[in-house]
């Protein structure tokens, strides 16, 4: 009981913010339609009983005129639940789709703003699987919390529909043995109730072992997909290191993962399937077993031993409404956790951002950067590099060198806001643009324009300006294909993509721009060449480079270094330290 209530607590918290939001009243009146259609079919269902009775009736007194009757009206009948049935699917469906649509942009907020995304990672990916939390997980936790909840509702609504029924019959078909009639009141009601409890139990007992294994199994076939998508986009590395023996045996080992936790899952329902199979034959014949003596003594009709059998039906399958949804309960709750992670991961990521001690990125009013009592760390808590009283002022040119590991591009990071682990102050000019290229640059699959004006909506450059910069860092082959869409990551080299980062960069026209090795994998000459085009379409942008080549030192004024002492790196300006 407690489980379930925290459970049905976590679904109140990930499934009531939709009915709370813009689309509130879409949502709102598309659920109460459709709960109004299962609540008609239920008074159908009650219907349909009552004719029962009257059917079987008309064909024992072989009344022909009451017969023809009863078709009528069953077919009266029939034409509403399809109408119905028809409708509250369609409406369901409708609910989903604009429920999915809100909650996949919610969740899309959550995990990419502030660099959440980034900050999880961080954490170590508690979450795993973003995109399949985003995809697969919200739609089917709408589905199942949808259908879940209707046919908990029905059973309810039925339960209590036909309590009152069955409580009738009992009096009218009285329990006889024996060649007596025993007066128990609602005895039909309790044989049920006890049938039901103990299908229930005996169900959770043989099943509940299948919500972590659900758990599991999307967990690795999420792991294998995604190790899928890492052979493909590293394909290039992997043949040159002649690495597709280790790579299948790598895959191998992850879909083994999937096949021995698949076969605990099959092991498992097999015993749970011939529980629940078993019950449901018996459920068939169990109300006349209990009626049948009534019958052929006399006390009842045909009709009525068909009216008490479905009522008594109707009866049980609402009390055994867990046993049916067994296996969909599982499943159900395994999404919920998995979504329920998902949250908490996001949560953690955006705590990391405010919690102290934290690395404060704040607005300044000067025109320079300021890095005041800087020290940061690893996420477990290694010192890396420390910074205090430094300024990066307006049109400086900056080269930032060091030992490899001394924490260069992670000072970046700090001075972009999205590495949160250390302490101190980066002060940035306020409405200031600052731009970070990293020795790999990100385009994404679009159109080689829109891909290099990146993260600019598309056509909010000229195309011609685009072509022209494409040309202008020594691609001129790739400015006539400015609308060709394709996956450039995968399709350029490295140093082109590099060349590209820079076209971008000059497109953009930073206040500041920091660059990490951007220009590593270009020879000298090349490097050269895109260090003057810097300087000649971006003259009032300062300039901040990571780099170990001594030729890059002509491009810039002054030097940061990054040295040991003791058991920390420290980063000074190398103009001051000489001056000391």
């Amino acid at each position: 009981m407690k489980g379930m209530i925290s459970t049905l607590a976590t679904v109140w918290r990930i499934a009531s913010p939709y009915f709370r939001s813009e689309d509130r009243w879409a949502g709102r009146l598309l659920l109460a339609a459709v709960i109004a259609i299962e609540l008609s079919i239920v008074g159908l269902t009650v219907l349909f009983n009552s004719w029962n009775a009257d059917f079987y009736n008309a064909l024992q007194d072989k009344n022909w005129d009451a017969f023809v009757y009863q078709l009528g009206y069953f077919s009266v009948l029939a034409a509403a639940f399809i109408l119905l049935a028809v409708y509250q699917l369609y409406l369901n469906q409708w609910l989903q789709i604009r429920w999915r649509r809100w909650m996949t942009s919610a969740y899309l907020d959550h995990w990419m703003a502030g660099s959440n995304h980034y900050r999880m990672q961080l954490l170590g990916d508690a979450a795993d699987n973003p995109d399949q939390r985003i995809t697969e997980d919200v739609k089917a936790f709408i589905e199942a919390t949808l259908n879940i909840g209707l046919q908990l509702l029905n059973s309810l609504v039925t339960l209590f529909s036909f309590m009152i029924i069955l409580w009738g019959l009992s009096a009218a078909a009285p329990l006889h043995l024996f060649g007596m009639d025993h007066s128990i009141p609602g005895y039909l009601l309790w044989a049920a109730l006890i049938y039901a409890i103990i299908g229930t139990a005996f169900t959770h007992l043989i099943g509940r072992a299948l919500i972590a294994l659900n758990f599991q199994q999307q967990r690795y076939e999420a792991d294998f997909r995604f190790s899928l998508v890492r052979v493909r986009e590293n394909s290039e590395q992997i043949a040159l290191l002649a690495g597709e023996t280790a790579e299948r045996d790598r895959l191998l080992m992850r879909f083994g993962n999937v096949i021995s936790n698949w076969m605990a899952i099959m092991s498992r329902q097999k015993k749970l399937t011939f529980f629940t199979a078993g019950y449901s034959q018996a459920a068939v014949v169990f109300p006349f077993i209990m009626v049948s003596p009534a019958y052929f003594a006399g006390a009842v009709q045909l009709g009525g031993l068909m009216q008490t059998a479905n009522a008594f039906g109707q009866v049980q399958g609402a009390l055994s409404i867990f046993v049916t949804l067994y296996r969909s309960l599982a499943d159900w709750r395994a999404v919920i956790e998995r979504l329920d992670g998902f949250d908490r991961s996001v949560a953690s990521a955006q705590a990391l951002a405010v919690t102290p001690p934290v690395v404060t990125v704040t607005p300044g009013d000067g025109a320079a950067i300021a890095l005041k009592d800087l020290a940061l760390q690893l996420p477990n808590g290694t010192p890396l590099v420390n910074a205090t009283d430094l300024t990066i002022a307006t049109g400086d040119k900056v080269l930032v060198n060091g030992p490899s590991g001394s924490g260069k591009s992670t000072l970046f990071r700090a001075m972009a806001g999205i590495w949160p682990f250390g302490s101190g102050t980066v002060s940035v000019p306020k409405d200031a643009k600052v731009m970070m290229l990293p020795q790999r640059p990100y385009f994404p699959i679009a159109p080689l324009g829109a891909a290099v004006a990146y993260p600019a909506e598309p056509g909010a450059y000229d195309s011609a300006k685009v072509a022209e910069l494409i040309a202008a860092v020594g691609l001129p082959a790739l400015a006539t294909r400015i609308e060709e869409e394709a996956h450039w990551n995968r399709m350029l080299s490295l140093g082109e993509q590099q060349r590209l980062g820079i076209a971008r960069a000059i497109l953009l026209a930073p206040d500041f721009l920091f660059l990490d090795e951007a220009t590593a994998s270009l020879d000298e000459a090349a490097e050269a060449a895109v260090y003057k085009l810097l300087e000649q379409r971006l003259p009032d942008t300062t300039l901040v480079s990571i780099g170990h080549r001594s030729t890059l030192a002509a491009f810039h004024l002054r030097r940061f270094s990054v040295s040991r002492d003791g058991d920390r790196f420290w980063l000074r300006d190398s103009a001051a330290k000489a001056a000391e």
